[in-house]
């Protein structure tokens, strides 16, 4: 990392340990929570990114999930995104996983510094591979307690992440207070409540898988993903009634759909593939933290931390938005 870069990580956390000359784009801040649940949903995401970085279906995943952050965070397009980008001076992609987003921003604005942080072990691994940005860093530390000056960064993006923390809560006001006042915004996705009956399988579920090992979970996920598949290859579509007390909207639906959606998620994409659909399902039963929010809750959470709304989306799966505080 050249001097610049460095410059404006120590200036943005100066409490982090300096990177060592072999390895200088990498640091440890924590690695380890004293939450049992925040731990074991560590343990099984070091886990699913250890595998799948050897897949070789994850450049279509990592296409595909470019595309949909554009259209979460209303971007028009890339080159929205890299101008937006290249405003900022430093740019946070908390729980960055493998890291391809992180990259993604470093190659779209080379003159910003971008730091991608992560609880699990992914961490180390998108340092190495993505070893040749000279602008990009990661650290493996707790997002709820990164350590960074406040109003220090111009872009949050907490995509897919702030549901798998102890608190999401104290999360998201942690990004909110490292997120710059002079036209800093903070990005975040929540995952949304579904049907009460998936909601109730869920938790019942979520609890269960917490007694499986790595392999037993792998293995319930590949059969799950072919339920999915199967079920997707029927094509039959049914007029669902609408049913308010379970929270189950009426309408023609496809049978895989309404069964994903009200009752069990068995995800299966074709075009992403079986790995990344595998991936998907073993994502969403094994850890034990998994939020889930209403669009209520998503917006008293933003107006509790004093930030308004620039962008707000809304689909079956998510909610997500840019963010601002108020003093803007």
């Amino acid at each position: 990392m050249n001097e610049k870069f460095l410059e404006l990580l120590q200036n943005v956390a100066p409490s982090l340990e300096l990177p060592s000359k072999t390895r200088d784009n990498f640091a440890v801040l924590m690695n380890t929570s004293k939450f049992e649940n925040q731990q074991q949903t560590n343990n099984v995401f070091s886990e699913k990114w250890n595998r799948y970085s050897n897949s070789e279906e994850k450049e279509r995943l990592y296409e595909f999930q470019r595309q949909w952050y554009l259209r979460l965070y209303g971007f028009p397009d890339e080159n929205a995104l890299a101008a937006h980008l290249q405003s900022c001076k430093v740019v946070v992609d908390a729980g960055c996983g493998l890291g391809y987003k992180s990259a993604w921003f470093s190659s779209l604005a080379p003159d910003t510094l971008v730091i991608g942080i992560d609880f699990s072990n992914a961490a180390s691994l998108a340092a190495t591979t993505y070893k040749d940005h000279p602008n990009l860093f990661f650290i493996q530390g707790d997002i709820s307690s990164t350590g960074f000056k406040s109003n220090s960064i111009q872009y949050v993006s907490c995509d897919q992440v702030i549901m798998h923390t102890e608190d999401p809560e104290k999360t998201f006001s942690e990004l909110a207070r490292i997120t710059s006042s002079a036209n800093g915004e903070l990005a975040c996705y929540f995952y949304a409540k579904k049907a009460l009956p998936r909601e109730l399988l869920d938790d019942y579920f979520r609890n269960e898988c917490a007694n499986l090992t790595n392999d037993e979970l792998w293995s319930m996920s590949e059969q799950l993903t072919e339920l999915g598949r199967r079920l997707a290859e029927i094509q039959i579509s049914i007029d669902v009634p609408t049913i308010p007390a379970l929270g189950i909207k009426g309408g023609p639906m496809d049978i895989q759909r309404f069964l994903y959606w009200n009752f069990l998620k068995c995800f299966w994409n074709s075009e992403l593939g079986a790995e990344a659909s595998i991936m998907t399902n073993f994502d969403w039963y094994s850890p034990s933290n998994a939020r889930r929010f209403s669009e209520y809750e998503v917006r008293q959470i933003v107006s509790h931390n004093n930030l308004l709304v620039t962008h707000f989306h809304a689909e079956e799966a998510c909610f997500s938005g840019r963010f601002v505080k108020c003093s803007q």
